[in-house]
């Protein structure tokens, strides 16, 4: 397998505009008091990154078009059920408690520890973007690989959203935890779903000879896994719905298995 070049370069390039795009966002939280628009704006970093890679490279980059159309879908999808799931709801708990923590001056704190952070770890983890359009090396089976890890991520992802939302909707489910569906199968299809979609990219990129951009996926496994994701969430979920307990015995907690008796 060839070895692309890393263009150090245009990857430093990306950096300052996703933090002049973090700190834009975060002067819109101060008036709204809600760091959790964030959440919107991170996908739409990964997107700004990648065409800015894309600009960058050779326009001959056969991984070119139907990478960024990859990354396009992914990202758009994500940040719109972001904000239309959190309009006129608040700030999220997890972010409330972010706050209580870091007192006073909380709101020059989040510059820093939210937005600016979520800024950084977006520009790592886009290494698979840059890596993509890295060679022009032809495109083969671990390309239809990424590919597939890919949609299956999709899937998972915008199936467990769509899933978990009409749930929610319905008023006799308040209280209650959602089991069917992707749900039936692990705990967070969401999250999963959002695995397979970098370690799909990391593919990609492998197959362009970008083995360096390795970090990106371990670092998003790590973060759904162990940080923002389903440790977080699960930390206090069972105080909030009772059920959950009998859920964890026989849920999956990440990777879909059929559910135990």
């Amino acid at each position: 397998m060839i070895s692309a070049a890393f263009d150090y370069h245009l990857w430093l390039s990306v950096l300052p505009v996703l933090i002049v795009a973090a700190t834009l966002t975060w002067l819109l939280s101060l008036p709204l008091r809600n760091v959790a628009i964030v959440d919107s704006l991170w996908s739409l970093m990964f997107f700004a990154a990648g065409v800015i890679y894309g600009l960058g490279a050779d326009p001959r980059a056969p991984r070119l078009a139907f990478e960024l159309w990859l990354l396009a879908i992914w990202a758009a999808r994500l940040s719109f059920y972001i904000t239309a799931r959190n309009v006129g709801k608040g700030e999220d708990h997890r972010y409330q408690e972010i706050r209580a923590r870091n007192q006073p001056r909380f709101a020059l704190k989040s510059l820093y520890l939210v937005f600016w952070l979520q800024a950084g770890l977006a520009w790592i983890i886009s290494l698979p973007l840059l890596g993509a359009f890295a060679s022009n090396a032809p495109i083969g089976w671990v390309d239809y690989a990424g590919m597939l890890l890919w949609l299956i991520g999709m899937i998972f992802e915008a199936g467990g959203d769509w899933q978990l939302a009409r749930f929610k909707r319905d008023p006799a489910n308040q209280g209650r935890v959602l089991n069917r569906g992707l749900w039936r199968y692990t705990r967070h299809p969401n999250y999963f779903g959002e695995f397979c979609i970098w370690w799909g990219f990391y593919l990609i990129a492998l197959a362009a000879g970008a083995w360096w951009s390795i970090p990106a996926p371990l670092i998003m496994t790590f973060m759904l896994l162990r940080v923002s994701g389903v440790s977080l969430l699960e930390r206090d979920i069972g105080k909030r719905r009772p059920q959950y307990a009998d859920y964890v015995l026989k849920t999956n907690a990440f990777f879909p298995g059929p559910a135990r008796k």
